[in-house]
């Protein structure tokens, strides 16, 4: 089986995406307050989404692009929410 060009470079922006996902997951658990660790979830929603559209552009899938839609919009909605509870609690 032979692979394309364009192929090799949505491995290789699968492999980072991974990479991202490694670093920050290790912000997720080790971040110094809880701005870090919400900024840190926010971020891996991103990167995931991201890893999903990379991977539906490798199986030719254009369903995966509706997944990607529905989680940013879930993602949007979390960070609002996180972000209305903080600001009430902190007066």
């Amino acid at each position: 089986m032979e692979t394309s060009i364009p192929e090799i470079i949505l491995f290789i922006a699968l492999g980072f995406l991974m990479l991202a996902m490694v670093f920050t997951l290790y912000r997720l658990l080790k971040g110094p307050t809880f701005n870090d660790q919400i900024a840190a979830m926010d971020l891996l929603a991103s990167i995931i989404i991201g890893i999903i559209l990379v991977y539906g552009m490798l199986i030719n899938n254009r369903m995966y692009f509706d997944i990607a839609i529905i989680i940013a919009l879930v993602s949007f909605i979390g960070t609002i929410a996180i972000s209305t509870f903080i600001k009430k609690k902190n007066g």
